[in-house]
């Protein structure tokens, strides 16, 4: 059941990535959609969705594999904490 819910969880960025790329194609074949006024709004929409996409799927791999201890030294965490 977790691993569904962790699907679920990733399918939404995925979604919204995809959908940020098919806007800065639009905006780079200059189709203007219905909620954009101008071309460049829409590809930095585009822009902005991808990349948040993006950065969301990296960090729940990241956070995956460092909870693993499949990552570099330099990005483990630190068991030790110093007050």
């Amino acid at each position: 059941m977790g691993r569904a819910i962790a699907l679920i969880i990733l399918l939404i960025p995925i979604i919204g990535s995809g959908y940020g790329i098919k806007l800065m194609r639009d905006a780079i074949f200059q189709e203007v959609l219905a909620p954009y006024p101008t071309l460049g709004l829409q590809f930095a929409f585009g822009m902005i969705f991808f990349l948040v996409g993006l950065a969301f799927v990296a960090g729940f791999i990241f956070h995956r594999d460092r909870k693993r201890g499949k990552v570099a030294p330099k990005w483990r965490e630190n068991k030790t904490k110093q007050t």
